[in-house]
């Protein structure tokens, strides 16, 4: 059973926001004692969901939450937005593709990067993805 032992909304909206969010993160990762390499796990997954928001939604909102499970903390990192939607989100979930000009390593390359990844979507209504990273994890 996992516990929420605090929780902070970021909205996103401009570019000073994206900052703002990648420090909070950092914040609360550091506060948790997360080690070093799950910090830089946790930021690069957040980054690429941000710059998704901002890109295909014109942003917004981040929900931060520390949580716990027996003695482990983390952090769980809710995105929403009321953007397009993704119409097919296994193919948004494979290795390569892209419906922009990237290499289409975002989706994927954050699962791999946090300890779990929900994403729920409706086409015309907006995205949440949900990441969590363990502390030691």
């Amino acid at each position: 059973m996992t516990l929420s032992l605090s929780k902070d909304t970021v909205l996103v909206e401009k570019e000073q926001d994206v900052v703002f969010l990648k420090n909070r993160v950092k914040e609360v990762a550091v506060k948790i004692k997360m080690g070093l390499v799950n910090q830089t796990r946790l930021l690069t997954a957040a980054s690429e969901l941000v710059r998704n928001m901002m890109r295909y939604a014109n942003g917004g909102k981040c929900h931060i939450e520390v949580v716990s499970s027996g003695r482990v903390n983390g952090v769980r990192l809710t995105f929403i937005d009321r953007g397009p939607g993704i119409p097919d989100i296994a193919a948004a979930m494979r290795d390569g593709f892209s419906t922009g000009k990237s290499l289409g390593l975002g989706l994927p390359g954050t699962k791999r990067l946090v300890n779990e990844f929900d994403i729920k979507s409706k086409v015309g209504e907006g995205t949440t993805v949900t990441i969590l990273k363990w502390a030691n994890g």
